[in-house]
């Protein structure tokens, strides 16, 4: 009998660039919370673009917004920062 093989993910979260946007006009003494990501608001919304270096991360970030009572309105990867195995031509 063939053992189960464990899956891969090609992409992965890890040092990836995000673009976060929550609902709500942060002020900046809370920037810390954040990790140097850098915060800009506009027109009631804060967005915060910077690197997020894993998912434990990512959801730390979503968790202190809920805790801050701000509502998400999106979370988008805007690019990778490492290479994956197919990239560097590794298999």
């Amino acid at each position: 009998m063939r053992q189960p093989r464990a899956v891969t993910h090609e992409r992965s979260v890890k040092g990836a660039t995000y673009r976060i946007v929550v609902r709500g006009e942060l002020d900046s003494r809370f920037a810390c919370l954040f990790n140097g990501m850098q915060m800009n608001r506009v027109e009631g919304t804060t967005t915060l673009t910077g690197e997020v270096i894993d998912q434990a991360q990512l959801h730390g970030y979503i968790g202190r917004f809920e805790e801050l009572g701000l509502e998400l309105l999106s979370v988008e990867q805007m690019r990778e920062t490492t290479t994956s195995p197919s990239e560097r031509g590794q298999s």
